[in-house]
């Protein structure tokens, strides 16, 4: 019989990718994980991760093991709210992706108190991978988040959107349709921290041999655009970011792109949550 606490391990080293961040999460000390970790491979009677020095990676067998594990967590989770009476609450929980620009997230707020002036939402912000684990332990009904085809819960697209530059309006560069990487080396750049696109926008730039100045690190969208706006610095954005004091224009050769879409349980929480999708999608789609 394999314990709870043991797949709470096994599901907090896949979510965070390494053994150090995993045992921070669920609240125990590295080498009580790792034990934990070995005994649920014994038990499971194969190796569930790859360890190199710098990453942990799931065996084919950890893979096989990280649906079946989330479900799990996921109902016994589901069972503790009905017995201690949570879904009579009718609290809809809806994770929004950090990098859904804030005038949408206004506009379904709005969009939801007109259709359901009683309805009790809660919003959770986070980053993609935060999402994916608030979804997988229940503590959140439904996410509007990038959808990825390993995701095994129901999935709704919404839209499809690139990624290109921010700069200020006045910029030398702003009327050009695309800009070379190579015509950045001399700028300095304001870095989104919590991108989801992150890496691959980073190694565009290192492929083509640039290496910008970075004059801002943020993890605000709303900030980088104002900084966009005052002159410190261009940064790579969503093409859904507008502003008019902001050109956007194309990145040649990056073709990045993201579907954005609403990703939910089944759940008390998702199934009362009808008014707040229908205000979603009066939004989104």
């Amino acid at each position: 019989m394999i314990d709870r606490y043991l797949l709470r391990y096994f599901l907090a080293v896949v979510d965070t990718g390494s053994f150090s961040r995993g045992a921070a999460q669920v609240n125990v000390t590295q080498p009580t994980l790792s034990v934990g970790i070995a005994k649920l491979e014994k038990l499971c009677g194969a190796t569930l991760f790859h360890r190199t020095s710098q990453r942990v990676h799931l065996t084919e067998a950890g893979s096989r093991l990280v649906a079946h594990a989330r479900r799990i967590e996921n109902d016994f989770n589901l069972a503790i709210k009905s017995v201690a009476g949570a879904a009579s609450a009718q609290v809809v929980r809806v994770g929004i992706l950090s990098t859904i620009p804030t005038e949408t997230l206004e506009r379904i707020a709005v969009e939801h108190r007109r259709r359901d002036d009683q309805g009790r939402i809660e919003i959770v912000e986070g980053s993609e991978r935060d999402l994916v684990t608030r979804l997988g332990r229940g503590r959140i009904d439904l996410a509007v988040t990038v959808l990825r085809p390993h995701l095994e819960w129901r999935s709704e697209p919404f839209y499809r959107e690139g990624y290109s530059l921010a700069m200020p309006r006045w910029h030398r560069f702003a009327g050009a349709e695309a800009i070379r990487p190579e015509d950045l080396a001399e700028e300095a750049m304001i870095i989104r921290r919590h991108c989801e696109a992150l890496s691959e926008t980073s190694r565009y730039f290192v492929e083509h041999g640039v290496r910008p100045r970075f004059s801002f690190r943020t993890t605000n969208d709303d900030k980088a655009l104002a900084l966009v706006r005052a002159g410190l610095g261009i940064t790579v954005m969503p093409d859904g970011y507008r502003d008019p004091e902001v050109s956007r224009p194309r990145l040649a050769g990056l073709e990045l792109v993201r579907e954005i879409g609403l990703v939910s349980l089944d759940t008390p929480g998702a199934d009362a949550a009808t008014p707040l999708i229908e205000a979603i999608r009066a939004v989104m789609a």
